[in-house]
């Protein structure tokens, strides 16, 4: 009785302080996320006062609320709007992995940490958190712009990928056989592959199937469903993040719409939980020791996301603007980052608390270069324009023949 006296008081607590944050960064103008993940860095473990009573629950809540972020996104998409992503976005996911994960190899190697964690650290650095950018998209109002699908794509690219990662990683970092390794490889290709054609063939059936003119009813079949999936995906070595999301995807037209309405309040509901228990399980003391590192990785990184995004949105044909919002929505690290440095803390120990100072850099500084990295270039270039020398009269006309209206 008493740990349940205890447990209702702390939720109560973190809820109400949740939508005080959320109001105050409303007020401030930006994202609430950061305001969440410090808040519980300041009551999570070694913090002011630790929240212990409500812990298991809180976790459980991350869980979903990382399920509920990814399947509104996919709810935004069509089956074949994803695969015409994909076919597009493929070499800006290859530029992705190859500017974002070949830092974080370096610095394991320069460390002194050895081949398996250096492959480790690859992934910490190479993916963007989905659950965070996701939320940024919402409260920043950006789902309808151009270049949110060129967004989705690399994120959805990451996504996929961890299917082929993080079986490749369990099998280094436990020492298997190559045959150990590739049966798991296989049952998570094939558990992908399985999902999307489903998605892509009988995505109306599905609809049809978790349809109803009950708003209690499609609200606890679509639920249903993705949690199921989601489960099912994670037993079978694939991101129960990545089964949401392409429950998300299968379902389409006025039950994508209607689902997608019932289901934002419990959505920021739990996306704001996730945020805190990742601070709640960070203790502030681990920090410090690594900060130089991972501050160096992080400015490092955080451009060469900037880049990859760029160029992403350069290869979709979108101009100027569009260009440097989707690099500076990309910065930021989360959920796949913590869950890869969880598997490797077994081989290298050092690794969990860099790559928790570098996350929770690059969480609480991602929502920010998601709204100011755009101005600030553009105040950039005005800024060289304007220091510039002139140019001759014909060629100033021809420069404003192409100015955007």
């Amino acid at each position: 009785m008493h740990n349940t006296t205890a447990m209702l008081i702390e939720l109560g607590a973190i809820i109400l302080a949740l939508g005080l944050l959320g109001r105050l960064a409303g007020r401030m103008g930006f994202s609430p996320v950061p305001l969440y993940l410090l808040a519980g860095l300041a009551f999570g473990h070694g913090g002011i006062l630790p929240l212990s009573a409500s812990e298991e629950f809180t976790a459980t809540g991350a869980e979903i609320g990382v399920i509920l972020l990814l399947l509104l996104l996919g709810l935004e998409y069509s089956a074949s709007e994803l695969v015409a992503n994909l076919k597009t976005q493929y070499p800006s996911g290859a530029v992705d992995f190859v500017l974002n994960a070949v830092p974080g190899a370096v610095a394991a190697l320069i460390l002194g940490w050895g081949p398996v964690a250096a492959v480790a650290l690859a992934g910490v650095t190479w993916i963007s958190s989905s659950g965070v950018i996701a939320k940024v998209l919402g409260d920043l109002r950006r789902l309808g712009n151009r270049e949110t699908p060129v967004v989705l794509g690399v994120l959805v690219i990451e996504d996929l990928a961890m299917a082929l990662y993080l079986p490749i990683l369990t099998a280094l970092l436990a020492g298997v056989s190559l045959a150990g390794g590739a049966v798991t490889l296989l049952i998570s290709l094939g558990t992908v592959g399985a999902v999307l054609y489903i998605a892509l063939r009988h995505g109306r059936l599905i609809s049809r199937a978790v349809s109803s003119d009950n708003a209690e009813m499609l609200l606890l079949v679509v639920l249903g469903l993705t949690l199921l999936v989601a489960g099912i995906a994670q037993e079978l070595q694939v991101s129960a993040a990545v089964g949401a999301f392409l429950v998300g995807i299968a379902v389409s037209g006025e039950v994508a719409e209607g689902a997608s309405n019932l289901l934002t309040p419990l959505r920021d509901l739990f996306a704001a939980v996730f945020f805190v228990f990742f601070g709640l399980s960070t203790d502030p003391a681990d920090i410090p020791p690594v900060l130089v590192p991972a501050l160096l990785l992080a400015v490092a990184t955080a451009l060469t996301k900037v880049a990859t995004g760029w160029y992403a949105a350069r290869r979709a044909g979108i101009q100027g603007a569009g260009r440097w919002r989707a690099g500076g929505t990309l910065v930021a690290r989360g959920e796949f980052s913590i869950v890869i440095a969880g598997l490797a803390v077994g081989v290298e120990p050092r690794i969990g608390p860099l790559a928790t100072a570098y996350v929770l850099i690059l969480v609480i500084v991602g929502p920010l270069t998601a709204r100011y990295t755009e101005p600030l270039a553009r105040r950039l270039i005005r800024r060289s324009t304007a220091s510039a020398p002139a140019t001759a009269p014909a060629d100033a006309g021809s420069e404003k023949s192409h100015a955007p209206v």
